[in-house]
């Protein structure tokens, strides 16, 4: 078996004998060659011009083999040296991609530190999770496959800052309080989430079920397949926002702005736990001027709506 250590030996070898072999034939090869009308004493010049036509062309051949043998060896170097550059190249690309996934690391946790932060009486922190929130943007907008994940820590951020409240207390507290809109850190969450990069990747669902969203600003926001089902979205801007195949039902919409909302194959009616169908709060006027189609799971009341049968028997097929 051949090793990397007798190769050179190999080389040298056949140098060695093609050198031999070509000074025999210069020697001896216009005898061999045509001995028969060739004088070995007493040469002529006829013999002279065929031995010498021998031996030039034999030193053309020689000079070609050379030249080939050179030319093989330059390109196996230099392809040689382009897979050593290719292999530099990549190396230098993975230890590239090692530095930012530890660059996206240390932004992670810094922003889920910042995230995290809560007021206290030197101050209500407000400022610490907008920074983490924006932070989390960047890894989720550099770092296509940590998307996911960012998606998800900010629907969970929501719903822990924005609960609804119970139904019961609802009406009390907003007698007391009014309508309030979302705190700015929700809201900035909520305005990323609808931003985030359009790619084809398995996100999760978007779970932000049973939130407080009164009057929050979705609008032009991308919430396709998310989950709005029993949150309080009351006078919430909704013009332009991508609803589509979201989960409306239970939803207090009362007052939204739907104008250009996609609600095509969205569900405003849910099951509750006994089985029996929850509406979400919305008239038929709020929904004229959105997009929805046959697919579109409507209340009962405004299914039946003649303004809403005639906008839909309008839709083309």
């Amino acid at each position: 078996m051949t090793t990397k250590k007798q190769v050179p030996w190999l080389a040298i070898v056949a140098v060695v004998v093609g050198v031999i072999v070509f000074g025999l034939l210069l020697w001896k090869g216009p005898w061999w060659f045509d001995g028969a009308h060739l004088r070995t004493k007493d040469l002529q010049p006829a013999d002279g011009v065929v031995i010498t036509g021998f031996r030039t062309a034999l030193v053309a051949v020689g000079v070609a083999l050379t030249a080939a043998v050179g030319l093989f060896y330059t390109h196996r170097n230099h392809q040689a040296t382009l897979d050593q550059l290719e292999h530099t190249r990549a190396k230098d690309r993975e230890q590239a991609e090692l530095t930012r996934e530890s660059q996206y690391a240390d932004l992670y946790v810094d922003a889920i530190n910042l995230l995290a932060t809560k007021d206290s009486p030197e101050g209500p922190g407000l400022t610490e999770r907008l920074g983490g929130i924006y932070a989390l943007e960047r890894v989720m907008r550099d770092s296509a496959k940590d998307q996911g994940m960012v998606v998800q820590i900010l629907a969970a951020f929501v719903r822990q800052r924005a609960p609804r409240e119970d139904p019961d207390d609802e009406a009390i507290s907003s007698q007391i309080r009014g309508v309030l809109r979302p705190s700015d850190d929700v809201q900035a969450a909520l305005t990323v989430l609808g931003r985030r990069p359009h790619r084809d990747q398995n996100e999760g669902l978007i779970d932000l079920s049973f939130t407080e969203l009164s009057r929050v600003d979705l609008m032009l926001g991308r919430f396709n397949y998310a989950s709005f089902k029993g949150a309080n979205l009351y006078q919430a801007v909704l013009a332009g926002t991508k609803l589509s195949k979201a989960d409306l039902g239970a939803a207090d919409l009362r007052g939204a702005q739907l104008s250009f909302a996609d609600l095509r194959g969205a569900k405003l009616i849910v099951d509750d736990v006994s089985g029996c169908p929850v509406e979400a709060k919305v008239s038929a006027v709020q929904l004229l001027d959105s997009t929805i189609d046959a697919t579109t799971v409507l209340p009962r009341v405004v299914a039946e709506d003649p303004l809403i049968r005639e906008m839909l028997q309008e839709k083309p097929e």
